[in-house]
């Protein structure tokens, strides 16, 4: 594994690559985390065979706060940034794989038209722009406004944490959540009420982009059902997958059961673009 840094337009850029060849694996974390929450999937036979890349979005772990914080702390900016890291990397294609916050940045990297080959989202809503979306997608609670507080005392980062992980894992984020860029999660809030971005319900309605939706039963966010009343136009397995015991991090809270699905997912999508189809520009849609 290696551990590199990046120069963008909006400051250094933290990630974690493995040595593996073939069409690259995106994994992009939610907000106020960072990279290492996909630390099992690191673990697995996929980083010894295949390229997976874990990045650190702006103001968030060993990456820099974002030069233009207005610009970059938005789910479009942290779009148009990771676009930018991985052109620089000579990625043009990905698979990805976002949780929370990073479910919806992969949304709106493959509306401002990154060439996906597929994306697995995690805790992460289709949306349409605004606050109806969000009341539509979301559910009213508490914890869910502390991914929009600027300043969070002690008290506010173990509850952000116990309901992003869950109990086990908490105290792995305490750290990482008071490191986060205080200005990232305002930003973020206003940006969401505001409508800016792509319509991402639009998005897995209309494209045929495979898309993944994995969530634990206990998810605290996402209302699943109306995750499970999308019409997706390309619906990998033909269902949004539940998987049971657990809350809004699969991938760390039960690997054992994700990480089957993750490899499963990677493998079907690969040899569904052996004919060398591309995907098709959506930036109207913006």
């Amino acid at each position: 594994m290696l551990s590199r840094t990046i120069e963008t337009s909006q400051g250094r850029l933290a990630f974690l690559e493995s040595s593996g060849s073939g069409t690259p694996v995106v994994f992009i974390h939610g907000n106020s985390t960072c990279r290492d929450v996909f630390r099992h999937q690191f673990e697995t036979t996929l980083a010894a065979t295949q390229r997976i890349i874990a990045i650190d979005l702006p103001g968030h772990g060993q990456s820099d706060d974002a030069l233009d914080p207005q610009k970059a702390y938005t789910i479009p900016g942290y779009a148009a940034t990771l676009i930018e890291a991985l052109r620089s990397l000579n990625i043009t294609r990905a698979a990805l794989v976002g949780w929370s916050l990073g479910g919806h940045v992969s949304l709106e990297m493959i509306g401002q038209g990154f060439d996906a080959a597929g994306a697995m989202i995690i805790g992460a809503p289709p949306i349409k722009r605004g606050i109806l979306g969000m009341v539509r997608g979301f559910q009213a609670q508490l914890d869910l406004l502390l991914a929009t507080k600027s300043a969070l005392n002690a008290r506010d980062i173990s509850r952000f944490a116990r309901a992003c992980v869950g109990e086990k894992h908490a105290a792995q984020l305490h750290d990482t959540i008071a490191r986060t860029d205080r200005r990232a999660r305002q930003i973020l809030g206003r940006g969401l009420r505001s409508g800016l971005g792509v319509d991402q319900r639009w998005v897995v309605e209309n494209l045929p982009t495979p898309i993944a939706v994995v969530n634990g039963s206990g998810e605290p966010f996402a209302r699943l059902d109306y995750v499970a009343g999308i019409s997706y136009a390309a619906l990998w397995d033909h269902r949004c997958h539940i998987i049971d015991g657990v809350g809004h991090a699969p991938f760390l809270e039960a690997p054992e059961r994700f990480n089957p699905l993750l490899l499963r997912f990677l493998g079907d999508i690969h040899c569904s673009r052996i004919d060398g189809t591309t995907q098709p520009q959506i930036r109207s849609v913006a």
